[in-house]
């Protein structure tokens, strides 16, 4: 089953299309721009056509983008190439077959845009590891925390941060409430478990609402990783917001990101958003390292028998589609719950449950996908 997407496979197409005159293909040649897409297939965008241009050339734009599957209807606006903004001439051009897409705008043409941070590599934490979601309430803060303290039991040192910055759980799950101490202007992280934690909940009251644009969100994130003494690490957890959003740019912005784990349950509405996220690390190349579903059965305590609440198969069928592996299915025990409001990631609540078995699992899978750095 092909994942791409309509933006991608367009992109394709006009990239098979070459200009006679400079011989260099349209998406190459900064020819096409402004591909704009909607969900019932209509489709919008820029062609920037000199006078000394073959003017069939559109109309072989226009008979590929329809030609491209899911496509419905086309809009071309020709404009001349002296109306391009003059920053695309400093853009490279996206490479063929990398999936990525031209920028989506209306009519006016792009105003200038300041360059992506470089990322800084920071030995010092090891590798590495985002785990993230497409939405909320699907377990992902419980799925980072045991699967640090798993890391932790087996002998590793491991880091664990809270990029959730509009809802740091991290304090209360780990057990940690006080705020770090400050030593020589380097915050120390508080450690539970094994594990070093740091997150925005230990700095700020309980009720203090977050209430930040992108630029602060990226300052707490790049603070978090420069500024805290993490000392020498093996893994680096960092437990993302759900969505595609800020935190999660910040991060791949601020620094090089080993793996990203992508949690999920198994309803289709959870799967459809969990796509969207893995898609997104891909997109800047950050290796996915699979699926985790959550949720995905209550064991009945009594019987032991399980029933799918939240339907079957959702992780499956998403690691199908983006050819990774299922790391783990995780049923829903109260415990984990209960536990986690306690402080006590269930790996240390229980560790002899099904739940903690999984987790666990799941971390040693990580662990084979990403090992360790070698130790100093």
């Amino acid at each position: 089953m092909s994942t791409t997407t309509l933006q991608e496979r367009i992109h394709h197409a006009l990239g098979s299309i070459r200009n006679a005159r400079t011989g260099e293909d349209l998406v190459a040649g900064e020819m096409v721009r402004d591909i704009a897409t909607t969900t019932d297939g209509r489709v919008r965008l820029t062609l920037f056509l000199a006078a000394e241009d073959d003017a069939t050339l559109a109309r072989e734009v226009r008979h590929a983008v329809e030609a491209v599957p899911g496509v419905r209807d086309v809009r071309i606006d020709v404009k001349d190439p002296a109306e391009r903004p003059r920053a695309s001439s400093a853009r490279q051009a996206p490479a063929a077959g990398t999936g990525r897409t031209l920028p989506v705008m209306d009519d006016r043409p792009a105003a200038p845009r300041p360059s992506a941070p470089t990322p800084v590599a920071y030995p010092e934490l090891g590798r590495i590891l985002a785990v993230s979601s497409g939405k909320g309430g699907v377990g992902k803060s419980t799925v980072a925390t045991n699967l640090a303290v798993a890391l932790a039991q087996g002998g590793a040192r491991v880091g664990l941060m809270d990029a959730d910055i509009y809802g740091p759980n991290l304090p209360r799950m780990m057990g940690v409430h006080e705020p770090p101490p400050v030593i020589d202007q380097k915050i120390i992280p508080l450690e539970a478990h094994g594990v070093k934690v740091i997150s925005l909940g230990n700095l700020i009251e309980r009720d203090q609402p977050a209430i930040w644009r992108g630029p602060i969100v990226m300052k707490i994130i790049g603070q978090f990783l420069r500024d805290v003494q993490w000392g020498q690490l093996d893994y680096f957890v960092v437990d993302m917001p759900p969505g595609t959003g800020d935190a999660q740019l910040s991060l791949v912005q601020s620094t090089h990101v080993h793996g990203a784990i992508i949690v999920t349950t198994p309803q289709e509405v959870s799967v459809g958003d969990a796509l969207r996220g893995a898609k997104m690390f891909q997109r800047v190349g950050v290796p996915v390292l699979g699926i985790v579903e959550n949720m995905s059965w209550f064991e009945c305590p009594h019987c032991g028998k399980p029933s799918a609440l939240f339907g079957s198969g959702g992780g499956e069928r998403l690691a199908k589609e983006l050819d990774l592996p299922l790391l783990g299915q995780i049923p829903l025990y109260p415990r984990v719950l209960e536990a986690g409001d306690q402080g006590q990631p269930i790996v240390v609540a229980e560790p002899a449950s099904s739940a903690s078995r999984a987790l666990v699992s799941v971390a040693d899978r990580v662990r084979e996908q990403l090992p360790a750095a070698i130790r100093r």
